[in-house]
């Protein structure tokens, strides 16, 4: 049996954090599926046109990835894909509270796909998508923080 992960977020936008939890994942898993949320609840600064390219070029060619867009309920999608494990980065304890939650809700929903939880590197554990707005809103260096590929496009999109 192929042991497939989802990696679900709204990336708005993807951080080096991210990557650092998805490259892990792709060592772990057999295929890693990273699913972008349209996320209307969030009102996401960035495209889901956007927050999918983003991912896509920072894995492109890692042949063991696939990029998908997903709106609804983030465990129905996990089903409708034959997914084994829904993969979550924590970065501290206020994550944690909140993750849990989700992942009992899950569990409820969908006794057969496991949640696990994946520690921050510590290098990024100060790290949120947030926080990269913030920066790049009062045109900080947002380098390091976000994937090099794809700090030009976010540096462009804050400038205009």
């Amino acid at each position: 049996m192929q042991k497939i992960a989802l990696c679900p977020g709204t990336y708005d936008p993807i951080t080096e954090g991210h990557r650092d939890v998805i490259s892990r994942c792709t060592r772990i898993f057999d295929k890693v599926i990273v699913a972008v949320s349209e996320s209307n609840k969030k009102k996401p600064f960035f495209s889901l046109e956007q927050r999918v390219s983003f991912v896509e070029t920072v894995f492109k060619g890692v042949d063991n990835i696939e990029v998908i867009c997903f709106d609804g309920l983030m465990i129905d999608i996990a089903a409708k894909l034959s997914v084994n494990v829904v993969v979550k980065g924590l970065r501290a304890i206020s994550d944690f509270e909140n993750e849990f939650q989700m992942a009992q809700i899950n569990k409820k929903l969908n006794p057969e796909i496991e949640t696990m939880f994946l520690v921050t590197n510590p290098l990024y554990a100060y790290l949120s998508s947030s926080a990269v707005k913030e920066v790049a809103g009062f045109n900080g260096c947002i380098s390091g923080l976000v994937p090099k590929e794809i700090e030009p496009e976010i540096v462009e999109k804050f400038k205009k």
